[in-house]
């Protein structure tokens, strides 16, 4: 499986972004997609994660302001973020599990500041 994100960038504190996430491969064998971010200094957390049923998962900090979805026709998976903080800074990382494992993609940095 192979993820190349897109999406990523400045945004002031308050606005939004859209991450995207192509992914080709051994799709079918997915069962778990989801965006990770880690911060400098911390550990790679859960941002947030859709199955292959549609079921979602979000992190607290982003509950509610975020949105993960899935393009079956595109075979990507994105997250729409929006009202944007500081604490919104990190790199972005796409996932997917698989019956093969997991597979990582390369990240996105995303920076919020003004």
């Amino acid at each position: 499986v192979q993820m190349v994100e897109s999406g990523g960038g400045l945004v002031q504190p308050g606005g939004s972004l859209r991450l995207s996430c192509a992914v080709s491969g051994s799709i079918v064998s997915i069962y778990t997609w989801g965006w990770y971010r880690q911060a400098p200094g911390k550990q790679r957390e859960l941002v947030a994660s859709i199955t292959k049923g549609g079921m979602t998962n979000y992190a607290r900090s982003v509950k509610g302001r975020s949105t993960i979805s899935r393009d079956n026709a595109k075979n990507t998976v994105d997250l729409q973020m929006n009202s944007l903080n500081s604490e919104d800074t990190a790199v972005y990382y796409c996932h997917v599990q698989s019956t093969a494992g997991g597979n990582w993609g390369q990240g996105t940095q995303v920076t919020v500041s003004s």
